[in-house]
């Protein structure tokens, strides 16, 4: 089951991209509308949906029980990995990404098609608690308890410099910046599980400490639990993120390179 997820922030053309040429036999699944609850400032800008409501628009992608999945995008997996974390959450084991997405598809000779397609009727059933998750209180607790709380944004949003969207600039205190990107090769692939596990060791991951990641809602966050998962390491995610934590005013918030409580 092929499920092509398209879709960059401030960019509405996703669907009208799949249109034009996809993987032979790809589903188009819009991250705005499917994988996510409607905005809400107290649970941030792309909400988890309902278990109920993911098992019926996976079912309408034609998600079977006894069908593996694959997603992709053409941003590196950044938008692909909701799905995938998504769908591991809801208790499906069987869920990967395409490494390197459309352009290692088109890279190796693979030929896209145009249009639509609406595939049967899936009948798979999702039961839930297959992905850890935490929320704002758990993650503003980790740094001090001896964990590890990654911010996955990009380090000058991080630093607060630049907001592009969410209510106030900074980072979560005692948060490591840890942009998702880092994760990535130049041709927009997975770098290698020892590149992965040496990153996040410098970053300060440790044997038995827990991680947890947040990014601006929720989305490239799943990105960076993936490529902690490539590398050997559990991490839990935080859905609401910076959008939920910067919403709430009673939050503090830290600025600057480094950590700080």
């Amino acid at each position: 089951m092929l499920l092509d997820v398209r879709w960059a922030l401030g960019d509405h053309r996703g669907r009208e991209k799949y249109l034009a040429g996809h993987l032979p036999g790809a589903v188009y699944v819009d991250l705005e509308t499917e994988l996510a609850d409607p905005p809400d400032p107290a649970r941030g800008r792309h909400p988890l949906p309902s278990l109920q409501r993911l098992q019926a628009g996976a079912r309408r992608w034609g998600v079977r029980a006894d069908r593996p999945v694959v997603a992709y995008d053409d941003s590196g997996g950044l938008a692909a990995a909701r799905v995938w974390w998504l769908l591991r959450w809801g208790g499906l084991p069987e869920v990967r990404l395409l490494d390197g997405g459309l352009p290692a598809w088109v890279r190796a000779g693979g030929e896209l098609e145009p249009g639509d397609v609406v595939p049967p009727s899936g009948d798979v059933v999702l039961s839930g608690g297959g992905m850890p998750v935490i929320d704002a209180d758990d993650a503003a607790a980790l740094p001090g308890a001896g964990g590890l709380l990654l911010d996955a944004r990009a380090a000058e949003r991080y630093r607060g410099e630049v907001e592009p969207v969410d209510p106030r600039a900074g980072h979560v205190p005692g948060a490591t910046s840890a942009p998702t990107t880092g994760n990535l090769t130049g041709e927009g692939t997975f770098r290698p599980p020892g590149e992965l596990a040496d990153r996040f060791t410098a970053l300060g991951v440790r044997p038995g400490a827990d991680v947890g990641v947040y990014c601006g809602s929720g989305v490239t966050a799943a990105h960076e639990v993936a490529a902690l998962a490539i590398a050997g390491i559990d991490a839990a995610l935080w859905p609401g993120s910076w959008s939920q934590w910067s919403a709430d005013h009673h939050r503090p918030v830290a600025l600057g390179e480094r950590p700080r409580s």
